[in-house]
């Protein structure tokens, strides 16, 4: 059963530091991302803040449930070591489409599945929460996978968890804060999200579900229709998994005039066969 379950996940990615001794990892933060689709992690430094290690698994197919997605965690825990250690801190980053951003000026804390509701169907025993956008001054309200945060606290007992577009959004802000309006979009298996940022002002944030290089296109130029974005003058700029050879790189080239990837500027893709815009949210410090 177990070699069965195995075989439906690839290890794509890992590589350490070789100047750094995994051995003792008590002083190290350990960061976890994970969706329906794949899973990766990173160790970092907290006395250097450099990524020291980093792993990450594609599954063959896209899982269907939360209790499908615990059983492949479940066998990566038990079978990769460097998730067997003891780290000073742990980040789970829930990736999913369950969110929706609510302005503090509209935000009652009793009403989260009231706020949920406008975009998705929620569940009576769906367990809801918020991050804090402060550089927007907002709330991320999502439904994070609550079976594996029950699984990760028996691992590494309390940890701070946040859903992936809230850290998306603040690290986008960062870097954008003296930047003219640009469109970031975050790219991952069969999903794409969109942040459109003027300066430090967010204007627009959204994920989709897509199959097809023409559903993929269809959802950028859905959002530059609707704020009114100039294809000519706009800048798009990709992070995460695509590449300039891929087919919905090349679709998006045909209609949008300025494209490119966003690097991350974290020392450790010197030794990875990765592409510095992929595992942005993960890697980009």
């Amino acid at each position: 059963m177990v070699i069965g379950l195995l075989l439906t996940i690839k290890k794509t990615v890992v590589k350490n530091n070789s100047n750094t001794n995994l051995v003792n990892t008590k002083d190290t933060k350990l960061s976890i991302q994970f969706n329906l689709s794949g899973f990766s992690f990173c160790i970092t430094s907290k006395a250097t803040k450099e990524t020291i290690y980093f792993s990450e698994y594609i599954f063959e197919e896209k899982q269907g449930t939360p209790e499908d997605l615990l059983k492949k965690i479940e066998i990566i825990f038990k079978t990769d070591l460097h998730l067997q250690k003891d780290f000073s801190s742990v980040l789970v980053i829930h990736q999913n489409n369950l969110f929706t951003i609510v302005p503090n000026q509209y935000f009652v804390k009793d009403k989260l599945s009231e706020y949920l509701n406008f975009n998705i169907k929620t569940l009576a025993t769906d367990y809801i929460v918020f991050d804090d956008l402060k550089t927007i001054k907002a709330k991320n309200v999502y439904v994070p996978y609550v079976n594996i945060n029950n699984y990760l606290f028996q691992n590494f007992g309390e940890f701070e968890f946040k859903h992936h577009l809230t850290l998306l959004i603040d690290k986008l802000i960062y870097i954008n804060k003296l930047g003219e309006k640009k469109v970031y979009i975050n790219v991952s298996k069969e999903n794409l999200d969109i942040v459109v940022l003027s300066s430090k002002k967010l204007e627009f944030s959204n994920s989709f579900h897509f199959e097809t290089k023409e559903d993929f296109i269809y959802y950028i130029l859905f959002t530059f229709e609707q704020l009114k974005l100039n294809v000519e003058e706009i800048e798009i700029l990709f992070i995460g998994d695509i590449l300039l050879e891929s087919e919905i790189y090349k679709i998006t080239y045909q209609y949008i005039r300025n494209v490119s990837f966003l690097e991350s500027n974290n020392k450790i893709f010197n030794q990875l066969d990765k592409k510095k815009h992929s595992n942005y949210i993960l890697l980009n410090s």
